[in-house]
């Protein structure tokens, strides 16, 4: 075993023209949820434990999507979803279809935990919640001003917009989305960006965990469901490898991605770099993603076919990175 390692994602395509202040919150947000995670992992936290931990950070700062700060649904509302996955016996929980549990991460694991089922969603999932004693704020406490503007312009496009934080260039939005080349199921979108936040951890055990968590797309239809709470397609855990994927969530799912990196490491008998690489080029199609990964033997790894994709790793070794580019 090479150490602990561990890294965190908020989201795969950015655009370029990103103002340079919002690019050093979006890394300073990464540092202080990676100095977290090391610290956990300093303490002999086990994965699990950490990667939940990560997550609830990022969910509770509104920077990215996933908790507070959630993309908004056709209503204006907040519809968010997340899943978790321990390695060692391939235990993990899934929830869907929140609209006021504070952290959903945390419901993901108690589901897990402490009940007999892997997923759970919508009135019955916030049942459980209640019974759970889990904390619950009203919807209102996840919808931020910008994405109440957000909404408008997707609204105005008569488009799912997955740059629901990135302002449209040169037009005032609904040109920007018709003339989009990019795809969902055959039909267009806007300009692409981030819409997930994940975390993956091997300890120095060589345990592996992964979580992740969102709010989904802005603009979206009720009920929608993507591949953040899909275990084996935007996350995965085994005593290989443990995934996060983020990006073009119809696309993740149809690729199974998040298990096609263990798939290709156990199978082809790839190492992780190689096993990211594979699927990122070979299992997408045209679909746009990317995913964090961390195996056994300490190492970790991200790939991505964005323009850029917001994340940071660190290694017991010394290393730490945060990067967009």
């Amino acid at each position: 075993m090479g150490g602990w390692a561990i890294a965190v994602h908020g989201g795969a395509g950015v655009d370029p023209n990103l103002p340079k202040e919002r690019q050093e919150e979006a890394k300073r947000l990464l540092a202080h949820c990676l100095d977290i995670g090391i610290s956990a992992l300093r303490s002999n936290l086990p994965a699990i434990d950490v990667v939940e931990l990560v997550v609830r950070e990022l969910e509770t700062d509104p920077l990215f999507n996933s908790g507070r700060g959630s993309a908004l649904t056709e209503n204006g509302t907040v519809e968010m979803e997340a899943s978790i996955m321990d390695g060692p016996k391939r235990r993990c929980g899934a929830v869907s279809g929140l609209t006021a549990v504070k952290n959903p991460v945390s419901l993901a694991r108690l589901v897990m935990d402490k009940s007999p089922h892997s997923y759970l969603a919508f009135s019955g999932a916030e049942e459980f919640a209640r019974k759970q004693g889990v904390e619950l704020v009203d919807n209102e406490y996840f919808v931020t001003e910008d994405n109440v503007g957000m909404l408008k312009l997707a609204k105005e496009a008569n488009s799912i917009l997955f740059d629901y934080r990135i302002p449209t260039i040169g037009t005032c939005g609904a040109g920007a989305a018709m003339d989009s080349p990019l795809q969902m199921n055959g039909l267009p979108i806007s300009f692409y960006a981030p819409e997930t936040v994940g975390c993956v951890v091997v300890d120095k055990e060589g345990r592996c965990a992964a979580a992740t968590s969102t709010g989904g797309l802005m603009n979206k239809m009720i009920g929608r469901i993507g591949d953040s709470p899909l275990i084996g397609a935007g996350t995965y855990a085994c005593d290989l490898c443990g995934v996060s994927c983020t990006g073009e969530g119809e696309a993740i799912i149809r690729s199974t991605l998040a298990r096609e990196v263990a798939a290709v490491m156990e199978y082809k008998g790839l190492n992780l770099h190689e096993a990211v690489d594979y699927v990122i080029k070979n299992r997408l199609d045209e679909g746009k993603a990317g995913l964090i990964a961390v195996s056994k033997n300490g190492e970790v790894a991200c790939g991505f076919n964005t323009t850029g994709m917001f994340r940071g790793c660190a290694t017991e070794d010394g290393f730490m990175e945060v990067g967009i580019w």
